[in-house]
């Protein structure tokens, strides 16, 4: 069962063929096999190439494989299976096409290193209550857990040369972005979910006075000490058992992700005005009085940003200057600022930032969190228009300015990258489609009886 976990999270029927350097190596030895008959070889059924599709080929073993696992996976599931000649076709049409892809992906260069495979295994192993050694642990005593490897990594390349080829050939116009903003599927879309948490502690106009007393004591302390930060699930619990104490029962808990609409109408009015932790004041519904926190929020398309624009001037040791020759040349800068010389000449003249260089080491307008974190660090508490010491990171040596702060509003701009990526999301699977019969009616492909 955890294998064909593994076939529906890689997108429904496994690709485990070989890529095209292993097909045409394998190919190669089952020919010098061949050619060198042995008792050995009498005995064994030898695996032969099927068919050749552009650079690579397939072989008998990877359609008998597949064919097997579609074969037990509708056994699992009582999936009615086409007749054979047309199950054959269809699985020989998945194969030829992963095949192409997997060929445009080597051809690009396209890799999955060793950390990116152990996040998606342990993704897996997540999803099956497992942890990633025991996942692991039990593919090896299987014998697939390089085979699993494989199929992963080359489901990750045919998913990214997929990303990249078809979205190259969608297009989003400025005017469909704004007809779908408007529309009520955007507003829906574009509307953020709240995650609410609340204590209830309910009131009954047939209490008794000293009980109400108490009641209200209670909220007010609860609500004191969620306000000061304290945990409003450890609140919760000791709430029940003061309340358990006096004789009445005190609910709550958290409501899960809910849009404004979604929520208790008495909530929508108060929750999108509050900020990530805070506690609303208690308020009185026909239930008693609730204590409620605004937990976290998602999908919020409002977007005011704390910008920065700073120049520098970078000098890098390398392969003909030493680290101790870039130290003294960035002071050497350093110190001709001060006596006046032009930021934006020396920047051109020396710095070795790419990037930044021909507009005399302006970096432009930069939000919070696009500066690399120790650069970012040095310039944070540098005031607007003084010159920085001379500082070491791990691109070199630097002198920076702050030339501006701002705090800008990208919300539309957000909104209009939200709406684009649903559109080029609604798009995709019919470009998809089209890209593949494509790339199917163009490739060499031969069967071999």
């Amino acid at each position: 069962m955890l294998m064909i976990d593994l076939m529906n999270r890689l997108a429904g029927l496994s690709r485990d063929h070989l890529s095209r350097v292993a097909l045409l190596g394998s190919a190669l030895l089952l020919l010098m096999s061949a050619a060198i008959p042995s008792q050995a070889a009498e005995r064994q059924v030898l695996d032969r190439v099927i068919a050749i599709v552009d650079d690579g080929v397939i072989l008998q073993s990877e359609y008998e494989e597949r064919l097997a696992e579609i074969q037990q996976r509708a056994a699992e599931t009582g999936m009615q299976l086409p007749p054979p000649a047309d199950l054959r076709n269809q699985v020989m049409e998945n194969l030829i096409v992963e095949n192409l892809q997997l060929q445009m992906a080597e051809r690009v260069g396209i890799r999955f290193d060793d950390d990116t495979l152990n996040r998606v295994i342990a993704d897996i192993a997540q999803s099956n209550n497992m942890s990633f050694d025991q996942y692991v642990s039990l593919l090896e005593s299987q014998g697939m857990y390089l085979a699993t490897r494989e199929r992963i990594r080359r489901e990750l390349a045919i998913n990214e040369v997929q990303r990249g080829l078809v979205n190259r050939r969608i297009s989003i116009t400025d005017q469909e972005i704004e007809n779908y903003l408007n529309s009520e599927a955007g507003r829906t879309a574009m509307a953020p979910d709240y995650l609410v948490d609340q204590i209830l502690v309910p009131f009954r106009d047939t209490d008794p006075q000293q009980l109400t007393a108490a009641k209200q004591a209670l909220v007010q302390d609860i609500y004191r000490r969620a306000e000061d930060g304290e945990d409003l699930a450890q609140l919760r619990m000791e709430a029940q058992q003061r309340a358990s104490e006096l004789g009445f029962a005190v609910s709550g808990g958290e409501l899960g992700w809910r849009k404004r609409e979604e929520l208790p109408s008495l909530f929508a009015e108060f929750v999108p005005d509050l900020s990530i932790g805070d506690v609303q004041e208690p308020v009185q519904s026909a239930n008693g009085m609730h204590i409620v926190k605004l937990s976290d929020v998602r999908g919020d398309s409002n977007r005011l940003v704390q910008q920065t624009q700073a120049r520098h001037i970078l000098v890098a040791p390398n392969e003909i200057r030493t680290e101790e020759q870039a130290r003294r040349l960035i002071n050497e800068i350093h110190q001709r600022i001060q006596d006046g010389e032009d930021f934006n000449v020396l920047a051109r003249q020396y710095s070795d930032d790419t990037m930044s260089v021909v507009a005399g080491g302006d970096l432009g307008w930069v939000s919070d969190g696009g500066m690399p974190p120790e650069f970012a660090a040095e310039v944070a508490d540098l005031p607007v228009g003084e010159l920085s010491e001379p500082f070491r990171t791990s691109f070199g040596w630097h002198v920076a300015e702050v030339t501006g702060r701002r705090e800008q509003d990208l919300s539309r701009d957000y909104r209009r990258q939200q709406a684009q990526n649903a559109l080029r999301a609604r798009k995709f699977d019919l470009e998809l489609e089209n890209w593949i019969l494509e790339i199917r009616d163009e490739a060499y492909v031969e069967y071999i009886d």
